[in-house]
């Protein structure tokens, strides 16, 4: 056992020196723009020197999301320039380290914050960012069960909280927009899990079965939702509900969840503007809360890893597709297209 230990201390240093020294290739989907035309590849590119309080990472899994599709085809306000790794979550071992918080041979997971979006991301089989975006993988999670929850599962995650801190009552159902999604697919999973009735509010009708095995008890079309306008005020028929696309959506759940209830937002696929009137606030004291969690403290989002690597454990295989890097461009364009269901994962190193 000694012997295995000393090996191993000794394979690290071995590591430690090798990166630190050697020059390194790794494979990774790049983003280039001509003429205003942005266009995806595999490229083989060299590994970046290390920066004071770096890490160096071999990716082991990354996600597709959809702030990954608009990097990968230009939407302003994403990425600075061009060309650019996109992919805002990723997961592997430290193999160079200039933080005391981190070790060779470590287990990490990053998201959020800037990678993929002014930091080159996941999409490449090395990362190379800031030691303190990073989280130690809790125990109880493998690399790839992270990547099935990346951002979109912390995002979830995080309003999951929001409706848990507030206590709400679960007399009512919660209601889940976006459903499909990778958000709101995991949101729904945690709330099951946490015995919330769960109701799915999706533009994917046909889909009834996939929502059943994400949790929801009921699935409502996106478009009936609507068809009798938006009130003020309507009868309440929801706890709370977990929003993820904006737009007249948000206006209508608004005006539909009971007393103390709490809605949380996280998406304007559906529209960056809604109308709502104060009544929903100050006459059934409900809560309407933001929710970003790539931005949020390192220590909320330790947290929210400790939660799903614990009570909030959901297991998402079954609504995960795992793809090679050459796969990326067609899953770009289905996210883009609203085509998209569940978690789409990136396996490195093949």
């Amino acid at each position: 056992k000694q012997s295995l230990q000393l090996a191993r201390v000794v394979w690290l240093l071995l590591m430690q020196k090798n990166f630190s020294l050697s020059s390194m290739t790794f494979k990774a989907y790049q983003i280039e723009e001509l003429n205003g035309v942005f266009s995806g590849s595999v490229k083989t590119l060299e590994t970046p020197s290390i920066d004071e309080g770096h890490i160096i990472v071999k990716v082991d899994y990354s996600s597709l999301n959809y702030k990954d599709a608009l990097a990968a085809t230009g939407v302003k306000g994403i990425v600075r320039q061009y060309p650019f790794i996109p992919g805002i979550d990723s997961a592997g071992t430290v193999i160079q380290t200039s933080s005391k918080d981190f070790l060779v041979g470590d287990k990490i997971i990053l998201t959020g914050y800037k990678m993929g979006m002014s930091v080159n991301g996941g999409f490449g089989g090395i990362v190379h960012a800031p030691a303190n975006w990073a989280v130690k993988l809790p125990d109880g999670l493998t690399l790839l069960q992270s990547m099935e929850i990346g951002t979109a599962g912390l995002t979830a995650a995080a309003s999951v909280k929001k409706l848990e801190d507030a206590n709400i009552s679960k007399k009512l159902p919660v209601l889940v927009s976006g459903a499909t999604g990778g958000v709101g697919s995991i949101a729904m999973n945690i709330l099951a899990k946490l015995g919330y009735t769960v109701h799915a509010l999706t533009g994917k009708s046909d889909q009834v079965d996939i929502l059943k095995s994400m949790g929801s008890t009921e699935s409502i079309d996106r478009d009936k939702f609507l068809e009798n306008g938006i009130k003020a005020l309507d009868k309440a028929l929801y706890g709370g509900a977990i929003d993820t696309v904006g737009g007249d959506i948000l206006s209508k759940i608004l005006s539909i969840v009971d007393n103390g209830g709490v809605v949380t937002s996280c998406g304007n696929v559906a529209g960056a503007k809604f109308t709502s009137s104060v009544f929903p606030f100050i006459l059934r004291g409900i809560s309407l809360h933001g929710i970003d969690s790539a931005e949020s403290p390192i220590e909320l989002k330790k947290a929210l890893w400790d939660n799903l690597a614990n009570d909030w454990k959901v297991l998402l295989q079954n609504q995960t597709k795992i793809i090679k890097l050459e796969e990326i461009g067609p899953e770009i364009k289905k996210i883009l297209d609203g085509k998209q269901i569940g978690r789409i994962i990136i396996k490195h190193g093949e």
